[in-house]
């Protein structure tokens, strides 16, 4: 039975904490500040009831200051090198500023729920973004969920779930977009060449007719890229896996999204695929045949390298690449000279990321099986229709021959196509002799 004893007008419980002392004697925990016994009483019973029940908080965890928590938590979680990033820099700019001085244990939820809405005012003033505001709480959320489940510092959690049919209805706002047209990625094409030689050319295409992630395309190396994988991975070189990639691959060029290229504590790092994503993608025979001439107009490890002939990593990729392809730029003299280009109107303000919902339109508007359609997107299937689900060759045979049947449909023989970049070996140069015609007879821009 829980002790009550009264301390200068007010009430103490005390009661066994189910733990012992090093001597032995029991260990006993207190509240005061009750102003009559009977509540005093009750607290001390629920108490004592929770540590009969093993779901007792102890007073001293619930205690800790949330600066020296947040932390804890941060290096206990298994993080990818972009998210961990992202965790470190929101604890440190947001959560350990605020919260640092409160007690796990004493945040209540009409606190949190008052952070919430300063958090969102903040957002609507433009302050900040409402994705990272979402980011914030999401992170907060997931460490007073932890607190209550996996350490057992707090009893219930401060974050309220919101319920559906509780508050103010928000509509969920849906990016504006347009159907994915080939003449305005031709458009893309073209400028991407006038900004970036034929390396801008190809990632257009490439990002189009893929629907690789930007990071994905960053860390695409020529030893994973069609026409040299799979004989060139260095990876499956004694595993059994080599064996039959090389069988279904070299009948069906494709190139393997093996790494994306992020910054690990400030060194460029080839890291797993988001979502361990590690995917191969058949490539239609237009698309090889770009892959064939760009890879041989340089020996770079990177398929796609930036102005200095490095990685894009590093480089201000949206203000030197994307925008100008985008919204065109006026023309320039000197030692980096180039003509007017012209902006794409139907892309304005949108991102380059969207090329990649275009293909998934694509996929489902030619029919494609939902299985090889979200491998390819390098997501995964639940429940029984993931495990049943598997990606055949003829699958993929028929992506490559409705994405080539887009392509030619497209071009015909008027269109536009860039010269081909030299050096080249004299075979290769021999395969493309469309692409010089065409690039010959018309000006960019």
């Amino acid at each position: 039975m829980p002790y009550i004893e009264w301390r200068g007008g007010k009430c103490r419980v005390k009661w066994w904490a189910g733990e012992y002392l090093p001597n032995g004697r029991k260990k006993y925990e207190t509240e005061s500040g009750f102003e009559d016994e009977d509540a005093a009483r009750d607290y001390g019973l629920d108490r004592e009831y929770e540590v009969r029940h093993g779901t007792a908080i102890k007073q001293r965890d619930s205690k800790t200051l949330m600066k020296s928590y947040c932390w804890d938590w941060f290096n206990a979680q298994d993080l990818r090198p972009s998210s961990t990033q992202s965790y470190k820099a929101i604890i440190n700019k947001r959560i350990e500023p605020y919260w640092g001085s409160r007690a796990v244990g004493d945040i209540t939820a009409f606190e949190y729920e008052a952070w919430k809405k300063a958090l969102r005012a903040a957002a609507e003033r433009g302050e900040v973004s409402a994705r990272y505001v979402r980011e914030i709480l999401m992170v907060f959320g997931a460490m007073m969920d932890d607190s209550v489940t996996r350490y057992q510092l707090r009893m219930t959690s401060p974050v309220v779930r919101e319920k559906r049919g509780r508050g103010k209805y928000e509509k969920k706002v849906r990016e504006n977009k347009r159907p994915q047209e080939m003449a305005t990625l031709h458009r893309l094409a073209v400028n991407a060449y006038e900004v970036w030689g034929y390396t801008g050319w190809t990632y257009i295409w490439t990002a189009a007719f893929t629907a690789m992630r930007p990071k994905e395309m960053w860390g695409l190396q020529r030893c994973f890229t069609s026409p040299n994988w799979p004989a060139s991975d260095p990876l499956d070189a004694d595993d059994d896996k080599r064996e039959p990639d090389l069988d279904r691959y070299t009948r069906m060029p494709a190139l393997r999204v093996q790494y994306q290229h992020q910054w690990v504590e400030g060194q460029r790092t080839l890291v797993d695929p988001k979502y361990d994503s590690w995917r191969t993608l058949v490539v239609p025979p237009f698309l090889h045949e770009m892959h064939k001439v760009l890879l041989a107009s340089h020996d770079s490890q990177w398929t796609f390298r930036s102005h200095s002939g490095g990685p894009l990593l590093g480089t201000s990729f949206e203000k030197a690449y994307w925008w100008p392809i985008r919204d065109g730029s006026l023309a320039r003299e000197g030692r980096y000279a180039r003509a007017e280009i012209p902006a794409v109107t139907e892309m304005a303000k949108k991102r380059i990321y969207l090329l990649r919902h275009g293909h998934k339109e694509w996929l489902d508007e030619d029919g494609h099986s939902r299985v090889a359609v979200e491998a390819r997107m390098g997501h995964e299937l639940g429940g029984v229709e993931g495990v049943y689900a598997n990606v055949t060759p003829g699958m993929e045979l028929r992506i490559a021959e409705t994405l080539q049947e887009r392509w030619e449909k497209f071009m015909g023989e008027n269109m536009w196509l860039p010269p081909v970049p030299s050096p080249l070996p004299v075979d290769l140069s021999l395969r493309v002799p469309a692409q010089v015609s065409a690039g010959a007879s018309l000006e960019v821009g």
